[in-house]
């Protein structure tokens, strides 16, 4: 049980050690004060690796599985869009809100009260696969970007995150949402850690 432990916390300081952020527009201290945020998710312009667009890598993908078994590429592409909603965001939003200390920032989605919206922008996914003997850890690359609810065109704060990879979830992601999550997770980790040690 120990060694479990051991090479959990081991995989996902590595996940976080291999994250990079690049901070574009403004800085950190920017958003010092800012306790609320709307989240506004966008997966615009999704780019996956070896694949010309998103619809060319679901064409592909829809057509092997219904060669296999007719009708389950059209369940594939309906859970690959559901995912987001049911896996990616929430696992992102609860992960940011229990990671932040004390609660001194809390983020969501139509969050009301809130005066700005952070925008995370997903550019790139790579879903890793796992098949029992053989698995692959899931990336993703994302763009944040920080503005004033009325004012989604004057962006105060933006930052890239490359080489998002998710730890594994101990070697149990079968499904590539839960897989995707994982990156989201850890993405989120990140965010935190990020945003605590620059707006002290």
């Amino acid at each position: 049980m120990k060694n479990i432990f051991f090479i959990t916390v081991l995989l996902v300081t590595t996940s976080l050690a291999a994250q990079k952020s690049k901070v574009t527009k403004g800085d950190w201290m920017d958003l010092k004060g800012i306790t609320e945020y709307t989240l506004e998710f966008d997966y615009s312009d999704l780019e996956i690796p070896k694949y010309d667009s998103e619809e060319a890598f679901l064409e592909d993908k829809m057509a092997d599985r219904n060669e296999k078994e007719p009708g389950s590429g059209e369940k594939f592409k309906a859970s690959w869009f559901s995912d987001r909603e049911e896996y990616y965001e929430p696992r992102f939003i609860e992960t940011f809100n229990d990671r932040y200390k004390d609660g001194a920032v809390k983020v969501d989605r139509d969050l009301g009260s809130a005066e700005y919206t952070m925008r995370i922008h997903t550019t790139f996914i790579y879903p890793g696969y796992n098949v029992g003997v053989v698995r692959k850890n899931s990336k993703i690359e994302v763009t944040i970007d920080v503005f004033k609810n009325d004012s989604p065109d004057d962006i105060i704060f933006s930052v890239d995150y490359t080489k998002v990879e998710g730890a594994g979830n101990g070697g149990y992601d079968f499904n590539s949402g839960q897989r995707i999550a994982d990156a989201y997770i850890i993405l989120a980790r990140k965010v935190v850690k990020d945003m605590y040690k620059n707006t002290k």
